[in-house]
């Protein structure tokens, strides 16, 4: 929880990023694993692997499609987890303080009008009867 001191918008903690060398060799040898990867895809697509034209292949077109489905699988999967090391060893931990809202503020109700208004205050019961009942009522 933020402290009594904490308004709207203030930064509650910030812990700087690790920033390890370990994770940016890492970073940098999965990159090169998805540029290798990202070429043998383009190259699968350019030489019509996936749709049985192109160079002759020993294998069947299906074993094709899953071949190259395998591939893109490995680029997101290798993106992932770029991202991940990314994210967790060079982004820094922010906390910032937010005001919770209240339910009549999300209804774009003023606070005077919260509680509504009951239906001694409107004064004409009669009118307000009439209306509920036949809404085409005129005055």
């Amino acid at each position: 929880m933020a402290s009594e001191g904490s308004t709207y918008g203030d930064i509650h903690r910030y812990e700087p990023p690790r920033e390890s060398t370990a994770a940016a060799v890492g970073i940098v040898l999965l990159t090169i694993i998805q540029i290798g990867l990202v070429g043998l895809f383009t190259y699968g697509m350019l030489a019509g692997w996936a749709s049985g034209i192109g160079t002759i292949l020993t294998v069947s077109l299906i074993e094709a499609n899953m071949f190259l489905g395998g591939v893109l699988t490995a680029i997101f999967i290798d993106l992932a987890f770029i991202m991940l090391l990314y994210r967790k060893e060079f982004l820094p931990d922010v906390m910032i303080v937010k005001k919770r809202r209240r339910k009549w503020e999300d209804l774009y109700i003023r606070q005077d009008d919260v509680d509504g208004t009951s239906m001694a205050d409107q004064g004409e019961l009669v009118e307000t009867v009439k209306r509920a009942i036949y809404p085409y009522y005129k005055k």
